[in-house]
């Protein structure tokens, strides 16, 4: 994936430093199994929220909805799976 998608202008209003954040997520999480991502995730997700840097339910749907554009419909409901899969574990914590 290259970083065209970043600069997508549903993607604008959303600080540069989380954009930059996400970028160095996707290069870190490449090649990582469907098994192995999520709890790569996981752990991403508690430590920018420890370090105070969050996305608002409205950036992560922005977010996805561009990482969407493109992709095959196999890639999309992989895609929406993974999410499905973080909202439930990230609701089951609070």
């Amino acid at each position: 994936m290259d970083k065209n998608w970043t600069r997508n202008p549903s993607l604008q209003s959303i600080d540069p430093a989380k954009i930059e954040m996400l970028l160095k997520l996707t290069e870190q999480g490449k090649g990582k199994s469907q098994k192995d991502l999520l709890p790569f995730l996981m752990t991403i997700a508690g430590q920018s929220k420890k370090n105070g840097m969050s996305f608002s339910p409205q950036e992560t749907d922005a977010i996805i909805e561009v990482l969407k554009t493109g992709k095959s419909p196999a890639e999309v409901q992989k895609i929406e799976q993974l999410r499905g899969l973080m909202t439930t574990f990230l609701s089951q914590k609070h």
